[in-house]
């Protein structure tokens, strides 16, 4: 699955404490995996009083060779499809969730500026994965290039955050069987 601009996406006015309260209620734990937000939400998460009881922490995989290394993504996919893209962010989420036992995993791999941007991965591209015990999958968002480096990396963070809540309640509901008909 694969989103164009975020605008489905609503972002409350604190999505840390909204994942906080909700993983804390459910009892799940969550882990990360960032690349071109370095650590930005597992910081954000972590600014928050009480979060170790669902946070378990993440991993900052930079380069190429930390990602096939810390997470187990294939190189083969990231010669297919390079580092920025939907395959990569689905098994960096993966890698991420099967290493940490957290129910749920999220990860970001973009190109935040302002160079390094292609025509088919132009800057303020970023993919978004997310791992639970139902299904893993990435979200493509677009950003405008023109905003500076820190804001698309903010903004990538806070729909990190805002994707592993909507999973989180995604998974709750498919795993107390609210999907099946009686």
């Amino acid at each position: 699955m694969q989103k164009q601009i975020a605008e489905k996406i609503v972002i409350t006015k604190n999505p840390a404490e909204d994942l906080h309260r909700l993983f804390a209620k459910l009892g799940y734990r969550l882990a990360t995996a960032e690349s071109c937000t370095g650590g930005l939400v597992g910081s954000v998460l972590t600014s928050l009083p009480g979060i170790s009881s669902v946070y378990l922490g993440g991993f900052v995989t930079y380069t190429n060779q930390m990602k096939i290394d810390l997470l187990g993504v294939d190189p083969a996919a990231i010669e297919q499809y390079t580092e920025v893209s939907a395959e990569v962010a689905r098994q960096m989420a993966k890698g991420t969730r099967e290493r940490t036992g957290a129910e749920i995993a999220i990860s970001l791999t973009g190109v935040a500026g302002p160079g390094g941007g292609s025509e088919q991965t132009p800057v303020g591209t970023v993919y978004i994965g997310v791992s639970s015990p139902e299904a893993t999958y990435a979200e493509r968002y677009c950003m405008p290039s023109y905003l500076p480096r820190h804001e698309i990396r903010c903004r990538a963070a806070l729909l990190a955050i805002t994707l592993a809540t909507r999973e989180a309640k995604i998974y709750h509901m498919i795993s107390q069987n609210f999907c099946q008909n009686p």
